[in-house]
Order: C-alpha cells, then sequence, then structure tokens
C-alpha cells in the first residue's frame, strides 16, 4: 500500500512536512497545499518556500495547483517544471465558498463542458505528467457519472477520489458505491481519500477494495502522525523493512520532538509571534485528541498568546501524556 499526504491549507507545510519525515517517514507521497495561479502572477514568498527543492530534500513531493485557466496552469507548470518537479496534481475538489464562487477547486466540477476543455489543453501541453484530486460532483453523486466521462479522455498519472460531493464538505459518509466505479476503471492508478482515522476504518476500507494500493491521508494522519505506521503494521512491515513494536513511552517523546521541530521551524520564519501561535493552534485542534481531557488543553493552549504561556501549556500536554505512560506500564 502507498500511502500519501493530502494538502490541508496552513496545516501541511513544507516546515511540518519535512519534520514530519524525519520523526514518522511513512509517507511515499507529499502534496503541497495548493498554489493560487492567476494571469501573470508569480508564485508569492510563502508559496515559494513550499515549492523550493532544498525545503523537500528526501521526499517526493508534488506541487498541487488551484486554477480554471489552462494558461496559468502552462505557466506555472514551465516554472515547476525548470525547478525539477516532473508531476503536478490539480486540485478540483476544495469545497470552500470562496473558492468554488470563482469556478476553481470542486467549482469546477459543476460545468463538465468547460473542465473538459480545460483538460484538453492541459494535458496536450503540460511538460510534466498531470494527477488530479477531484470529489465526486457539486451537489449530488449522479454527477460523478460524467465527470469519470470526462477524466476516462485523459492520460492522468494518479485520479485521487474523495469521495463526497462538495456539499458535504466534511460532513456525512464518503460514498464508496460511487468509489467503486473508478477503483474498477483501470485507465490509472486510483487513490482513496475520505475519513481514515484509525486502523478499523483502513480495515474496513481495504477489505471491501482488495485491489486499492494507495490511501491518502489527510485530518486522520494530522490527529495522530504515527497512524500511517500502525495501518503498515496491519500488513507486517513499516516502510523501511522494520518491525516497530508499540513503545508508549517512546512514542510520546518522538512526539513530542516532532512537536518542538515543527514549532522551532516556524519559529525561524519571518512570520512573527501570532502568526507562529496560530498555526500551532490549528495544528493542536487536530493532534488535541491524543490527550485527555481534549477540551482542557485545548482551551489552554487556544488562550496562551505569548510564546512563554504557549509552552507552558503544551509542556502540561507532554507532561500529561507521560504520566498515562508511567500508569499505563
Amino acid at each position: 500500500m502507498k500511502f500519501e499526504m493530502a494538502p490541508m491549507e496552513g496545516v501541511t507545510t513544507y516546515i511540518y512536512r519535512r519534520a514530519y519525515a524525519r520523526y514518522f517517514g511513512e509517507i511515499d507521497r507529499y502534496y503541497t497545499p495548493f498554489l493560487s495561479l492567476y494571469r501573470e502572477k508569480e508564485f508569492n514568498h510563502k508559496e515559494k518556500n513550499e515549492i523550493l527543492p532544498e525545503h523537500n530534500e528526501g521526499m517526493e513531493v508534488i506541487p498541487q495547483v488551484l486554477t480554471n485557466s489552462s494558461a496559468d496552469f502552462l505557466r506555472a507548470a514551465h516554472k515547476l517544471a525548470a525547478l525539477g518537479y516532473r508531476e503536478i496534481n490539480i486540485n478540483l475538489g476544495c469545497p470552500s465558498g470562496t473558492v468554488t464562487a470563482k469556478g476553481k477547486g470542486a467549482g469546477m466540477l459543476e460545468d463538465v463542458r468547460r473542465l473538459d476543455a480545460f483538460l484538453y489543453e492541459v494535458f496536450a501541453s503540460s511538460p510534466v505528467a498531470v494527477s488530479i484530486k477531484t470529489r465526486l460532483g457539486m451537489e449530488n453523486v449522479q454527477e460523478w457519472h460524467g465527470l469519470l466521462e470526462v477524466y476516462r479522455k485523459y492520460r492522468m498519472r494518479e485520479l485521487i477520489v474523495h469521495a463526497r460531493v462538495r456539499e458535504d464538505y466534511y460532513k456525512n459518509k464518503p460514498d464508496w458505491q460511487s468509489f467503486a466505479v473508478a477503483l474498477a476503471d483501470n485507465r490509472w492508478p486510483v487513490c482513496y481519500n475520505g475519513d481514515i482515522f484509525g486502523e478499523e476504518d483502513y480495515r474496513k476500507l481495504t477489505e471491501t477494495f482488495p485491489a486499492l494500493d494507495r490511501v491518502m491521508l489527510g485530518r486522520g494522519l494530522v490527529a495522530d502522525p504515527a497512524l500511517p505506521e500502525r495501518l503498515r503494521q496491519l500488513s507486517g512491515q513499516c516502510a523501511d523493512g522494520k518491525q516497530r513494536p508499540e513503545n508508549p513511552a517512546a512514542a510520546v517523546e518522538r512526539f513530542h520532538a516532532f512537536h518542538d521541530e515543527v514549532y522551532q521551524g516556524y519559529q525561524g520564519t519571518q512570520m512573527g509571534e501570532r502568526n507562529v501561535l496560530y498555526r500551532m493552534k490549528e495544528l493542536w485542534t487536530y493532534m488535541i485528541g491524543l490527550v485527555e481531557p481534549a477540551d482542557r488543553y485545548l482551551k489552554m493552549i487556544r488562550k496562551a498568546n505569548r510564546y512563554d504561556r504557549y509552552e507552558e501549556a503544551t509542556g502540561r500536554v507532554f507532561m500529561q501524556l507521560r504520566e498515562r505512560c508511567d500508569r499505563d506500564m
């Protein structure tokens, strides 16, 4: 099984990806948060940091772009090819209202003729391979068959399917029936995305789709960075071929070191104290489930408005995790 890290705006940044690869490293393909493309627009400072080769060493990283203009895509594709990238992913799944209102992200799925024309020009002239991350449609799954008819025209590197429509956002259950239609096609590698939060979710998925050979993890991975490692252990081996028996105390220390590297990485940028804390607080909205009582500790972290107060709050979190390990031993 190949595991892929979903692009999450403001979360899976290059700082997060580098720390993740260092401490966990069970991901085969990483995707950048989307790069917004506009006519004649250069990549901004934040986007350049995401795609600089030196920020992505030792990882297979695929830039993801958000656009509805083939001309803008091709302009960006040539720049990315010059940096050494050999694949670009097109975001056709973002459900944000500000994105879809501009006919981008999942908003592209509303007009299949326009989507087809866009993809025709992209695939005809792209200097690099193209993959697509898509939803099943805008409003209902009946749209999916029409979208697949469009996708079947093109030789994409991979089709990543978030098995929801845009109107679901991240609610309701992923539609596995609709996903099965794409997986059975065999025209391109198909990757599943949607609600894999633990071993039981993964077991049900792989039992339902024994031919599936790649899964994209997003919120579940950020909530529990060791999740891909445990999923590999279900089949007996980690990516490097070594068994990793669970050691709760060592797991806490590794998580702590990972957190500190992400935190210090953001401090090393020019974004300022307020923005660093904002990024870290956003991460904790996912990771807080690792500690109990979650609400109490999350409230402490959210109230921190200076580095020293943030460090005091997170210090209590890691102390609680260590104490829980001692009680369980």
